[in-house]
């Protein structure tokens, strides 16, 4: 079985230049199947109400649930459990021990929606993932084409996949199949990212992360 690994090629302060990068590197792979997945996670209440409001149709759920009520409080449904943003309460008293909680489109038609979640996602952490990209092929440069491992990724306020490390930047992220090398050579897998970055003007800027 293989594995994906994620090569950095920005790292911006401004989201409207990352978004403008992750789509022209979207745009060497697109395909007509090709599709996005947004995600944002709400960490206090303000930004709870916030993402409810401003993404109404995106599936909620608490991934965490130790220390989580056996019983949800009056008045609010089970977190633990998917339900739509739409279908929280106005009053969200009692959710604190449920956050950080989820918010996810999941599939969403490329060029849908990116702008609004852009705006929506405001301070919290949250990321951007188009998938279903092919990679062309340039077998001159020993470029091979790929598909299972062509994605793209953009991260808001984090520098990292997993969301885990808070940053006042914004990380695009070309994602191949993770490949390695014994002869001292630079491994595929960088060699593919190196020559996709250089097809917009970019260049790999960090160490890759992995899944």
């Amino acid at each position: 079985m293989s594995n994906d690994v994620a090569y950095p090629i920005l790292r911006s302060p401004d989201r409207a230049e990352a978004l403008r990068v992750a789509r022209e590197m979207v745009a060497v792979g697109l395909q007509p199947d090709s599709y996005v997945t947004v995600e944002a996670e709400a960490h206090t209440l303000d930004e709870l109400k916030r993402l409810r409001d401003e993404l109404p149709d995106a599936w909620v759920i608490c991934w965490d649930d130790r220390g989580v009520p056996a019983t949800p409080p009056p008045g609010l449904p089970d977190l633990t459990h998917p339900l739509r943003a739409h279908e929280l309460p106005d009053d969200l008293t009692g959710a604190e021990p449920y956050l950080p909680l989820a918010f996810s489109l999941r599939e969403q038609p490329v060029g849908s929606v990116e702008d609004h979640f852009l705006h929506a996602a405001g301070a919290s952490p949250a990321e951007l993932l188009w998938e279903c990209l092919v990679w062309p092929e340039a077998l001159e440069d020993e470029v091979y084409g790929e598909g299972t491992h062509a994605e793209v990724t953009l991260v808001l306020n984090n520098d990292s996949r997993g969301l885990d490390v808070p940053a006042g930047t914004h990380l695009v992220l070309v994602h191949v199949r993770r490949t390695h090398t014994h002869d001292g050579r630079m491994p595929y897998s960088e060699h593919h990212a190196k020559w996709l970055a250089e097809r917009i003007g970019r260049k790999i800027i960090g160490p890759p992360q992995g899944t």
